[in-house]
């Protein structure tokens, strides 16, 4: 009987509650805890300011009014009938900003002090971090919550005071705000230079030179001791002239030193999402998204759920003691003593970082790549492997390479050759994506003569700057000190969904929209796009979050001339009419002309007679091949729902030819399929998707 009653007292006992963002963390979490917690997700914020207005106070110190997300009503009915009967309620959102507000919205929703010690806060979802966590909680940072509304709050105004003033002034379902400006004042500020720029013709002499029977590579460098310059062909040919190409060239200069090369710290996220778009051509989102899954939770055979990574938003590069060891002990064991840095690397802190968490790096050294494959996705591995190979590399000794500078010299003319060759790899070994080379040089000493075996003079002219690839934007936003690391992704994403950017091989191209919405705003609301402006409004953002600023005061400072620019450019902005472009053809309905109109996913034809006759077409672009798989129709370049390129046939869907590479229009020799064009570094390389053929690349 005794044992029945307390079978009986444990089936009734009250646990604890444990409130955390997803199901996927609720899951890793709850098995962690016990038997005695119940660990319910919620799905995110519960709580934030009303979709129809600015629910915004603005005679009462900028009062947010709050209102329950729609559709989570379910949620917070569970939720709150779980906290009733709870023996004792643990708010366990994200260890930032917005996880501080989430937990704040959920006390109050859920009838808690905040003053309460029921705050969990952990960087890594693992067993021992996570039930440590729970023997300290502590109450709401309320100045983290201060610092989180004031940046709602303030892009409510920006957002919600401009935005409606873009739809009456240009068109409807445009939208404006403080960092998105920027990013698109950045963009058209590249696109301007770019079209402003003049080449400049200069030329280079490479040179073959040969030492017994080793032959190696040098380059012009100057005359009479002097680095020059080659502006054009006539410099070129008074320079060959003064050579004599049979005789001898002295070797007057060698030196020889040893240069380290330094591992890099591990992710920040920043710096996580411009090396997964430059290694892995992931976008942002997609990052992010991989990220969040490998912290939350994977399921690694019979372990159950385990957070692979540390907490993915993050500025800081530190790295605790007890990782440092972890990664010292993995070395020592994996390669050697000598692979095993004393000191690793100290990442420099970006101005205005919190240092709030450590950098991004794996929960467990010991858990490698290769160990956990068979249990992630594609991109899951690709990013794991990225963030496991930067920590280890960081916790790693410098490579050493043995460097040699040669200097040439006939008549005065000067040439110098530069060889380098692997000493020991160090950090090489681990994270060697940039694939660095041996140069070697022949035993060269001062002294020693070469014979010249021929020259290569060549025209080159110098290149605009490069448009912004997402990486390249996610740098130039962190280096003014504009948006924070979980505000890039949703930035580049904005832009480019309302269509003022398009991502064209990978490079943010403006479009003629995004071009008259940043003319608006610079010329209406200057210190929007001031990116000195913003830089400062983000540290005293900042302030708040460190206790020192107030946030009413903030937003107070700057609401009061920005109010002013608003009512200035609601009486003064006259109507934008966006030219509509003759089609050059009539509507197959109406007889009507068509005409170019600009939408969401770009540009499309639509009947002028728009509202009466409703007639569209999507602009298609052929490209002179014949379609290789009905032979009839002809192959037009096409846009998936991503904005990605790909190509089809003209008479889909009676033909569903298909490819995501550019057909050339000719078949390939060895098994008669058609041929495509495949970007490569370099150029475009004609190739059978087969893979048993492949012509030079065309640069």
């Amino acid at each position: 009987m005794a044992t029945t009653k307390k079978k009986s007292r444990a089936k009734t006992q009250k646990k604890k509650l444990v409130i955390v963002e997803s199901p996927a963390k609720a899951k890793t979490i709850e098995k962690y805890l016990g038997r005695t917690y119940k660990v319910m997700a919620s799905l995110g914020h519960i709580r934030d300011l009303p979709k129809s207005k600015m629910g915004i106070d603005f005679d009462n110190d900028f009062d947010p009014h709050y209102i329950s997300i729609r559709g989570k009503g379910d949620v917070i009915k569970k939720l709150r009938a779980e906290a009733k009967k709870a023996k004792a309620v643990y708010l366990a959102s994200d260890p930032d900003r917005e996880g501080e507000s989430i937990a704040w919205h959920l006390s109050y929703i859920l009838g808690l002090d905040v003053k309460d010690n029921n705050r969990v806060v952990f960087n890594e979802i693992t067993k021992d971090t996570v039930k440590n966590a729970f023997k300290t909680p502590r109450s709401i940072d309320m100045d983290l919550v201060d610092a989180q509304q004031a940046r709602r709050i303030l892009d409510r105004i920006v957002g919600y005071s401009i935005s409606p003033l873009l739809w009456q002034k240009v068109k409807k379902g445009l939208s404006a705000g403080r960092v998105q400006s920027i990013a698109l004042k950045l963009i058209i500020d590249r696109e301007n230079e770019i079209k402003a720029f003049v080449p400049v013709e200069y030329w280079t002499i490479d040179s073959e030179f040969k030492k017994g029977k080793s032959k190696f590579m040098a380059s012009y460098y100057g005359v009479n001791g002097k680095k020059g310059d080659l502006a054009n062909n006539d410099e070129v040919q008074k320079v060959l002239a003064k050579l004599d190409r049979k005789g001898d060239f002295d070797i007057t200069k060698v030196v020889k030193k040893e240069r380290k090369r330094m591992p890099q710290p591990p992710f920040t996220t920043s710096s996580m999402q411009q090396e997964a778009n430059k290694k892995l051509r992931f976008r942002t989102r997609k990052t992010m998204m991989a990220a969040q899954q490998l912290y939350e939770g994977i399921t690694i055979g019979k372990e159950g759920n385990q957070g692979l990574i540390t907490y993915m938003r993050t500025d800081s590069t530190r790295i605790s003691q007890i990782a440092k060891h972890e990664a010292s002990q993995f070395l020592h064991e994996k390669y050697g003593a000598e692979y095993a840095a004393t000191k690793p690397i100290k990442g420099k802190l970006p101005e205005g970082a919190q240092d709030a968490h450590e950098a991004i790096r794996p929960s467990s050294v010991f858990r490698t790549p290769a160990s956990l494959k068979e249990y992630l996705s594609n991109d899951q591995f690709k990013l794991y492997q990225l963030i496991w190979n930067r920590f280890v590399a960081s916790q790693m000794t410098p490579a050493v390479m043995d460097t040699m500078a040669v200097t040439i010299e006939q008549n005065k003319v000067m040439f110098r050759a530069n060889g380098s060759k692997m000493k020991f790899d160090g950090f090489l070994k681990v994270y060697n994506n940039d694939k660095e080379k041996d140069n070697l040089l022949p035993d060269l000493n001062e002294g020693d003569t070469v014979k010249l075996s021929k020259t290569d003079p060549a025209q080159h002219f110098t290149q605009p700057p490069a448009r912004f690839s997402e990486a390249n934007m996610i740098k130039a936003l962190e280096e003014n000190g504009v948006g924070r690391p979980s505000t890039y992704a949703p930035t580049l994403d904005t832009i480019q969904r309302r269509y003022y950017v398009k991502l064209v091989a990978r490079r943010f191209e403006p479009t003629e929209l995004g071009e008259i919405v940043n003319g608006i705003i610079l010329d209406y609301f200057p210190d929007i796009v001031n990116i000195d402006f913003t830089a400062n409004l983000e540290k005293e953002l900042d302030g708040v979050e460190e206790g020192d600023e107030n946030w009413v005061k903030v937003i107070r400072d700057f609401y009061q001339p920005f109010s002013k620019e608003v009512e200035h450019a609601a009486e003064t902005i006259e109507k934008v009419q966006i030219k509509e472009e003759l089609a050059g053809f009539n509507c197959d309905i109406c007889g009507a002309p068509m005409v170019v109109k600009m939408g969401k996913y770009g540009k499309f034809y639509a009947c002028s007679r728009f509202p009466d006759c409703r007639n569209t077409q999507a602009i298609v672009k052929e490209i002179g091949v014949v379609c290789p798989k009905c032979h009839q129709g002809q192959v037009i370049e096409r846009k998936s729902k991503r904005n990605r390129i790909f190509y089809g046939c003209s008479r889909y869907p009676d033909c569903d030819f298909v490819t995501w590479d550019k057909p050339v229009g000719r078949d390939c020799p060895k098994d008669g399929h058609f041929l495509v064009e495949k970007k490569v570094k370099g150029g475009l390389q004609v190739i059978c998707p087969n893979g048993d053929y492949e012509e030079a690349i065309q640069k």
